[in-house]
């Protein structure tokens, strides 16, 4: 029932049919061909509408030769090929609506996202749970711990520690003191924290970026459908063809016999059997193309943007390096990074997380401690076998030991400090590296005809500066806030332009662009929801293989509209000279439709030369550890 309601045509094209084979194995013709007519002639009226409203709107399509096919098979009686017509041109339209795709849907993601409710306080007794557009500026909020910030705001509590990551691009959290002002829809750390709100959720940071999106979104031009641009010139040499059969002729049916064979079956089908076969081999990869007409921008996508943060890089902060302490060194490398991954098991920490993935990394195993505390934001402190271990902020391990030494660090680095019984021992020195697939997937991207390559981030420039360096990546744009990203991408003179990000703070851009691809394995659905692909695998390589399928796309459906036209203008002249009647005429064309959709599946596979660099498979993906 949901195709009926969705292709209704198509369903009443198809129960047509079999009334009228009904009506002619009981021996009813006369009725069988009324009801083929007034049906031909209702769809042949109702795309006479459709042509006129899109010629209105100033967009040319097929749908002036369909009609004359329509109108002239009925007309001289041949109501067999107007039903096979209408079959057709009702199939070719439901198809490439598959394809293609419905409008964006509404970005309801982004709101179901959003904090709906509130904890404020109310001066007495527990705070009270209010709907966060009950939120006033002046209100004091309670945010509980890995809670989402509702509201701009400035902290009341002494410190706290907050996730930015969606919205600035910052992989690593932030430490705030009373008085410094925290945005909604960061994430807060794992202590209950008070603010107090500064806006309501409409004025809030988080709106914005909503509103920002829908800008961008309403913004974007339509795609022009790829067989759109053949047919004026189709249209018109079939009805001159037609026209001078039917004044050589003078037989009108000559004119209907040629318009049978002209039909635009081949130019409405092609595409959009290349762009499911695309859409469906992409899926196969981990690849989500949401509609066909993307798959036509990304082959002639000619500029590229990324964000830095969880896209460019992993995301995550991973171990660079462990500086030991001492002159020799007081301990092994390996040594104290079992002690600092041993005390991390007991913190909550971000970077907890990753100090012990990389111990888990080199085969250490972990000690169980016979007493631990977490000191919220600053470090833990723990007990394993008589020794004491300190880890965490220079600040923290400096008042529980001596001789603790600040180590050097690079952009994008931070240092986490251990001391062993009361003795600087050493740091840990982490960073958020750069993908291990980036800079294979950016000369992918310019062996593909992608030009130009920006950065764009929330993340401090000597950050920012020092992965663009280490990828090749020419032009950067930091400390971005998403109006900056936004106004970026439309400014780029190379089009179409492709957007890379996966955060929150990504969503307005990636409507913006030309392109979307979010990468959706561990980005927000914000990002998802705003993008035209979306990336399933953690895996940056896939965006060089969402341009390469595009590009097998559009030229599987090109050679497949030109194979269709070359057969149909053969078709056509024989039926000028009176050689194809118009039911032949029509079965014939229905050949040459088969012909052009076993031709546009070859979108299914890899072209030559991508298995030739691939050894005749898709490339497997990145594992998350690997990619971070």
């Amino acid at each position: 029932m949901g195709f009926v309601r969705r292709y209704p045509l198509v369903a009443a094209t198809v129960l047509c049919i079999l009334a009228v084979v009904g009506l002619l194995l009981a021996g009813a013709a006369v009725p069988a061909r009324w009801v083929a007519s007034v049906f031909a002639l209702v769809v042949a009226g109702r795309v006479a509408v459709d042509m006129v409203r899109a010629v209105a709107g100033g967009r040319w399509g097929m749908d002036l030769l369909a009609l004359a096919a329509v109108v002239s098979t009925v007309a001289v009686g041949e109501y067999v090929a107007s039903l096979i017509v209408v079959l057709m041109l009702s199939g070719g339209r439901a198809l490439e609506d598959y394809a293609q795709g419905r409008a964006r849907r509404e970005l309801t993601a982004l709101l179901d996202l959003a904090p709906q409710a509130a904890h404020r306080e109310t001066g007495a007794g527990p705070p009270e749970d209010v709907g966060v557009d009950d939120v006033r500026p002046g209100d004091v909020l309670l945010v509980r711990p890995s809670e989402v910030v509702p509201v701009d705001g400035v902290l009341v509590s002494g410190s706290g520690s907050f996730d930015e990551s969606a919205l600035t691009g910052e992989s690593l959290p932030v430490e705030r003191s009373a008085g410094d002002p925290v945005m909604s829809g960061s994430v807060n750390g794992e202590s209950a924290v008070r603010l107090r709100a500064t806006a309501a959720a409409a004025d809030s940071q988080y709106s914005r970026i909503v509103a920002l999106v829908r800008e961008a979104s309403a913004s974007r031009a339509p795609v022009v459908r790829l067989a759109d641009r053949y047919a004026v010139p189709f249209t018109l040499f079939a009805l001159v063809l037609a026209g001078v059969a039917w004044w050589a002729s003078g037989d009108p049916g000559r004119w209907a016999e040629v318009l049978v064979v002209a039909t635009p079956c081949p130019l409405l089908i092609a595409a959009p059997v290349a762009f499911v076969g695309g859409m469906g081999r992409a899926a196969r990869s981990g690849i989500i193309v949401k509609n066909g007409g993307t798959l036509e921008v990304l082959s002639r996508v000619r500029s590229a943007a990324f964000d830095k943060t969880g896209t460019l890089t992993g995301g995550r902060p991973v171990l660079a390096e462990v500086r030991a302490a001492g002159s020799p060194p007081r301990m092994g490398e390996d040594e104290l990074l079992r002690l600092a991954a041993s005390a991390e098991q007991y913190s909550s920490h971000v970077l907890a997380g990753s100090v012990m993935a990389a111990a888990t990394g080199r085969g250490l195993v972990l000690l169980p401690a016979g007493r631990a505390a977490e000191y919220a934001t600053q470090g833990v402190e723990a007990d394993f076998a008589g020794r004491t271990v300190s880890v965490g902020k220079y600040g923290f391990v400096s008042r529980n030991a001596v001789s603790v030494e600040k180590t050097q660090l690079a952009s994008g680095q931070l240092a986490v400090y251990i001391a062993v019984d009361g003795v600087y021992a050493g740091a840990l020195v982490m960073s958020d590296a750069a993908r291990p697939e980036a800079a294979s997937t950016l000369e992918r991207l310019r062996r593909l005809g992608v030009g130009e390559t920006v950065m764009l981030t929330g993340d401090a420039r000597e950050t920012a500066g020092h992965v663009a360096k280490e990828l090749g990546i020419g032009r950067v744009r930091a400390e971005c806030a998403p109006a900056d990203k936004v106004e970026t991408v439309r400014t780029l003179p190379r089009r179409p332009v492709m957007m890379v990000g996966d955060g929150v703070n990504d969503a307005p851009v990636l409507a913006a662009a030309d392109i979307g691809i979010a990468m959706g394995a561990r980005g927000s659905t914000a990002a998802s929801e705003s993008a035209d692909v979306v990336i399933m695998l953690d895996d940056l390589s896939k965006v060089a293989d969402a341009v390469e399928i595009g590009r097998r796309s559009v030229q599987v459906a090109l050679q497949s509209i030109w194979v269709g036209i070359i057969l149909s203008v053969a078709l056509m002249v024989a039926a000028a000279f009176g050689y194809i009647p118009a039911v032949a005429g029509a079965l014939s064309q229905e050949l040459v439709d088969l012909v052009t959709i076993l031709n546009a599946l070859r979108s299914l596979t890899p072209s030559h030369r991508t298995s030739a660099t691939t050894g005749g498979v898709e490339p497997e993906p990145v594992s998350s550890r690997a990619a971070t």
